[in-house]
Formats: structure tokens, C-alpha cells, sequence
């Protein structure tokens, strides 16, 4: 498990860094696209060699060796928790990018729809908050 843990903590900062590195070079033109592709290539490679771990037969399984043939499904456990978290957040992350930016324009012009707009932005945070929900749901077992 400390393993996964290491390669998920690598996978974050790589991305991360390689994005402010990014951002710092203020890259344009042709550059962009050639540094987007190391930037996925560089993520994408980092995400097969956690699923490896995370599927592979390594100390994950051995701690249940005594249930010879049983699969091991902790990996998928954690994949699905991860799914469910990340791919809400990201749709939630839209929602509030669109009606968040659609309320701006409504109060602009009319001071009196604060309330409403406040109603439909804090509804698309809900998402989030329901991935949450099903990712704790998925790993209580």
C-alpha cells in the first residue's frame, strides 16, 4: 500500500510541476502542443505503473494468501472510489463554470436574482459532494 501511496504522491507533483514549469516558460504556438503531449504522456505513464501495483500480484495480495485463488479486488475498490471522486468533481467543476458564470452575467443586469442564481450554483457543487458520498459508500466495506 505504501507503494501506491508513493506513486500516487509522484503522479501529482510530476503533473503538477511540469504544469508550473509550463506556465513560468510561458510557452506558445508549436512548444504547447509538444509540452501537452509529455505532460499526458508523462501522466498517463505514471497511471499504468499505479494500476500495476494496485492490480499486480504484489503485497496487496499477499496479505491474502490464505484465500488461495480468490481475486484480488481491493485495486478496483480503490479505482472505483477514485473514478467516482475525480469524474464528479470534474463534472461539478463545469457545472459551477457555466452557471457560475451565467449568474454573474444575470446580476449584472438585474441585483434582485443574487438569491436564485446562488440557488443553481450551489446546486452544481452538489455533484461533487454526492462522488464523495458513493466513494466513501464504495470503501466502507
Amino acid at each position: 500500500m505504501k507503494i501506491v501511496i508513493i506513486l500516487a504522491m509522484v503522479l501529482v507533483l510530476s503533473t503538477v510541476g511540469v504544469g508550473i514549469y509550463g506556465i513560468k516558460r510561458q510557452l506558445e504556438g508549436s512548444k504547447i502542443k509538444k509540452f501537452l503531449g509529455v505532460n499526458l504522456s508523462t501522466f498517463f505513464a505514471l497511471m499504468i505503473v499505479a494500476a500495476v501495483a494496485l492490480f499486480g500480484g504484489g503485497a496487496a495480495s499477499a496479505a491474502g494468501a490464505e484465500l488461495a485463488g480468490a481475486p484480488n479486488i481491493d485495486g478496483f475498490r480503490y479505482l472505483a472510489a477514485a473514478l467516482s471522486t475525480g469524474l464528479a468533481c470534474i463534472g461539478a467543476g463545469i457545472a459551477v463554470a457555466v452557471s457560475g458564470s451565467a449568474a454573474i452575467g444575470a446580476i449584472s443586469e438585474n441585483e434582485k436574482l443574487l438569491g436564485k442564481t446562488v440557488i443553481f450554483v450551489g446546486l452544481a457543487e452538489g455533484i461533487a459532494i454526492y462522488g464523495l458520498i458513493i466513494s466513501i459508500m464504495i470503501l466502507g466495506q
